[in-house]
């Protein structure tokens, strides 16, 4: 009688799964100013701080660096890199292109697409005006970064999504600590609203322009901010 061989299934990569928990975590804690624009902490620092080895830490921080958030020190440890103003002059000239061109695409989408890709930018939409009636900034810009998001991954031009990643990651710092001092946070839900209905009926023109507006707005209050303030690295 044939006895049956078990079949040995695969086990996880471990290590893998190790260094996207540091990777993640280590990106989160430079996004949100945990490690202030200019500190210098070592490996071992950073495994103590989130209970891991140093190895999945160094693979962790060798893609931020790839990505422009830290810096490799030899001998001296890992640097947070911070943006000066012209760096954030620089990436919304990327990110008014892009957007801009992100939304004329999706607008050009067949129907289903585009209405259901409406809905859901519409729901972010709702979902920032609720948290700024209850004047919770971190809720605001979740749903924020969540719709533009949305806008650029369902485009239908994966490119545009990597390249908005990085330029992302090193300017969130700069929009978290402008926002108390932004009069005009409000804008942005009648500016969302305009592109999602623009999307919703297919037409491409007036989606561009009006993500084009909504960052060059975002682009004439967060730069002079900036400036005016003495954040001259964030």
């Amino acid at each position: 009688m044939a006895t049956e061989t078990a079949v040995e299934q695969p086990m996880p990569d471990r290590r893998s799964s190790l260094v996207e928990d540091a990777y993640g975590a280590l990106k989160r804690a430079v996004r949100e100013s945990e490690f202030p624009p200019g500190h210098q902490v070592s490996e071992q620092e950073l495994a103590l701080k989130l209970g891991m080895s140093r190895t999945p830490i160094h693979e962790a921080v060798l893609r931020l660096q790839e990505e422009g958030l830290v810096r490799i020190l030899p001998k001296r440890g890992i640097l947070i890199c911070a943006i000066a103003p012209e760096d954030m002059r620089e990436i919304f000239e990327v990110v008014i292109a892009i957007e801009g061109s992100a939304a004329e695409l999706a607008a050009g989408l067949p129907e289903v697409l585009r209405v259901t890709l409406a809905d859901d930018l519409d729901r972010q939409t709702d979902r920032m005006e609720a948290a700024l009636r209850e004047g919770d900034l971190v809720e605001r810009g979740l749903s924020d970064a969540e719709f533009h998001r949305l806008l650029v991954e369902r485009c239908g031009n994966g490119r545009f999504a990597r390249i908005m990643q990085t330029v992302n990651d090193q300017s969130h710092r700069a929009r978290v600590l402008t926002a108390k001092l932004r009069p005009r946070l409000a804008d942005s839900v009648p500016e969302h609203r305009a592109i999602a209905a623009a999307i919703r009926v297919g037409d491409g023109l007036v989606a561009l322009e009006a993500s084009r507006r909504h960052r060059i707005r975002a682009q004439n209050e967060i730069l002079p901010l900036i400036e005016s303030f003495g954040l001259r690295h964030l």
